[in-house]
């Protein structure tokens, strides 16, 4: 080693390394900060009057732009600083000069330009997010033409291979981080079980349909209008509903709903004397107290249905088809148990769980059960797809009705038909594999 060679130059040189490390370090831990910040934690800095917060949310707007900025510096400090090193070295060792060169500088940049601030951005990700946001800027501004030739030279080469960049496509993936997120802490014991099913279960409504979660028309209870009043009545007192369909000649021409407020204040102006008035009850008419029917497609999503109960003031509605045909009956309690579960009050009447779990270790459901619940309640991955209830998704995975004792392996679990009722395959034990 020369050491007359240790002139001026070679510490400027040094410095200037020295000074495109600290650099390449500030890009490094600036892209590991601005990629890894949450939006949601810098949103709410933002609105409580951060600054920093608030320009670091400027500037992930678009991440393409940021990354191709940072990228751009990084590599053109790195680069500049390994060509110093190398010259300086070569000057001193000679071509050995070169192999030094490489070996420190790989060392350096490792460990003082990408470990060492990587780790320390990741780790206090909102917080150096913030603080970097305005240089970050005016590098974003600098090197913008730049970065702009490049976006367009790579996505005509991705173009090329089928590939379209989408610069908006994280918008659209939002919910996903979401339900990432909350299931992973679900894993990691963070999250409890019911928290999860209820936010999941309200990220859900804008992708489901009334058609999913309505009672069928097998299951609504009706009312004949043209019943005596005192025949109505009494129906309306043994029924556990307040709000019941009336129907005249066929029950598809449903002509009303009757609310068991109204019937009885009806009731209650007939009243004379502590008695109701024969003659007023002969000519007591239903329909003149009973609220027009609400219909709505089968179609409809759970998040438009919930809003027009809302804005409309009223929880019942009569589901149709294409055609007009009555399919079923929809509430605001149906909906908001896809959040909450399963909601029950006084007069619910008291039925038999739809799963029960056999000794063996399998399970008994309720073939009218929806998948979705027992998805929910056992953490299974079945798919809802082609079907709404366990029934459906047998008998559509069989292409079949199927008889009693039958057993079927699908989705990596096994299915057994234990009981049917007409073509309606009413029990079933489910056994994962």
């Amino acid at each position: 080693m020369d050491l007359s060679l240790l002139d001026a130059a070679f510490w400027i040189t040094c410095a200037a390394v020295l000074v495109l490390l600290i650099l390449s370090a500030f890009f490094s831990g600036s892209e590991t900060a601005l990629t890894a910040a949450s939006r949601g934690k810098l949103r709410s800095a933002s609105d409580k009057g951060d600054a920093g917060a608030d320009r670091a949310l400027k500037v992930t707007e678009d991440s393409e732009r940021l990354i191709g900025s940072i990228l751009l510096g990084n590599n053109v400090v790195n680069i500049l600083a390994t060509a110093l090193a190398t010259a300086v070295l070569t000057r001193i060792f000679g071509q050995n000069g070169v192999a030094l060169a490489t070996l420190g500088m790989t060392l350096l940049v490792l460990i003082f330009a990408e470990v060492l601030p990587k780790t320390y951005a990741i780790t206090n990700a909102e917080t150096v997010a913030a603080r970097v946001a305005r240089p970050i800027q005016w590098v974003i501004l600098i090197f913008a033409p730049v970065v702009s030739a490049v976006r367009v030279f790579v996505r005509l080469v991705l173009r090329l291979f089928g590939v379209r960049a989408d610069p908006d496509s994280h918008i659209l993936a939002v919910r996903e981080e979401i339900a990432g997120a909350l299931q992973l802490g679900h894993s990691e014991g963070v999250v409890e079980k019911e928290d999860r099913d209820r936010i999941l279960g309200a990220l859900d409504l804008g992708d489901r349909t009334v058609e999913e979660v309505m009672l069928h028309r097998s299951g609504i209870e009706m009312i004949d209008a043209d019943l005596p009043a005192e025949e109505i009545m009494a129906r309306c007192l043994e029924s556990p509903h307040t709000r019941l369909p009336l129907y005249r000649d066929d029950p598809e021409n449903i002509v009303g709903v009757i609310h068991a407020k109204d019937l009885l204040r009806a009731m209650h102006k007939l009243l004379k004397n502590g008695r109701i008035d024969p003659r007023g009850l002969a000519e007591f008419n239903v329909l003149d107290v009973a609220m027009k029917p609400y219909f709505v497609p089968e179609t409809t999503t759970l998040d438009d249905q919930m809003r027009a109960f809302l804005k409309r003031k009223s929880h019942f509605a009569l589901v149709v088809d294409e055609y007009g045909g009555l399919q079923g009956l929809i509430t605001l309690e149906d909906i908001l148990e896809e959040i909450v579960g399963e909601i029950a009050d006084e007069f619910d009447l008291v039925e038999e769980a739809p799963v029960a779990k056999a000794p063996d270790g399998s399970f008994i459901v309720d073939g009218a059960m929806t998948i979705r619940d027992l998805n929910r309640a056992h953490d299974w991955t079945l798919p809802d797809d082609e079907a709404n209830t366990i029934a459906g998704l047998v008998i559509h995975e069989a292409q079949m009705i199927p008889t009693v004792g039958q057993v079927f392996s699908f989705h990596g679990f096994r299915f057994e038909v234990l009981e049917k009722d007409e073509n309606r395959l009413s029990r079933l034990k489910i056994r994962p594999l």
